[in-house]
């Protein structure tokens, strides 16, 4: 829990498809009793427009974010509860903003779902925006970074660009959902994914199943 020094994981969300693994991620983070910072691009308000019809707004972001985590993967509305109290939010378009400096204490920075466009921004050093000026940042400060890529199929350049990530020290989780775990509704494979940047970050969780090496085990339990 904070503990008066708050030292917060930042996520941030980009444009890609894939706005239920960052809910879910955001859902882990304060139930572990993790401060979040959060930074929501403004391609990635197009596309929680699309997969939900949630407008978020910058003047409106903690209504319209409750909305958003208390929405399960199957789109239906208040299916979670979370207390937001521990959130704070910084407007994409504000390099001025606190986590914009390295001087500025985080614990590192999740970026979930990570578009081909943001892993290119980070991987050249852009910062066109505070997303991309934050995961400059956690790199130069040898911070944890994770970096859920979700695209399909991939090419060079991107390929690329996530080595680039790699060498750099920073974690490239592509959001690839496995089935050994027992998944019965989209809602698991979401927290699998979910789970596993957690996982990177050595952020605790109960999300999935873990693997224990006994075959069969995740359908004789259902």
């Amino acid at each position: 829990m904070n503990d008066g020094k708050r030292t917060p994981w930042i996520v941030g969300v980009s444009g890609a498809s894939g706005t239920p693994y960052a809910a879910a991620v955001l859902r882990g983070l304060l139930a572990a009793g993790e401060s979040v910072d959060l930074v929501v691009s403004r391609a990635s308000r197009l596309t929680l427009l699309d997969e939900t019809g949630i407008s978020f707004r910058d003047a409106h972001w903690r209504e319209d974010l409750a909305a958003w985590l208390a929405r399960g993967a199957d789109g239906k509305p208040d299916t979670f509860d979370v207390d937001l109290d521990d959130v704070r939010y910084w407007s994409a378009g504000d390099l001025g903003a606190g986590p914009s400096s390295g001087s500025y204490p985080a614990k590192g920075m999740l970026v979930v779902p990570a578009s081909t466009a943001a892993v290119a921004g980070v991987a050249l050093g852009l910062s066109k925006d505070l997303l991309q000026r934050v995961a400059s940042v956690t790199l130069k400060e040898r911070r944890p970074l994770v970096v859920a890529v979700r695209e399909t199929p991939l090419n060079g350049q991107t390929l690329r660009h996530m080595v680039a990530l790699d060498e750099a020290g920073a974690v490239v989780l592509p959001a690839s959902p496995a089935f050994y775990a027992g998944a019965t509704h989209i809602q698991d494979l979401v927290d699998f994914v979910a789970g596993r940047v957690l996982d990177a970050a050595k952020v605790p969780h109960r999300l999935y199943r873990r693997w224990e090496g006994e075959l069969g085990a995740a359908l004789r339990s259902d």
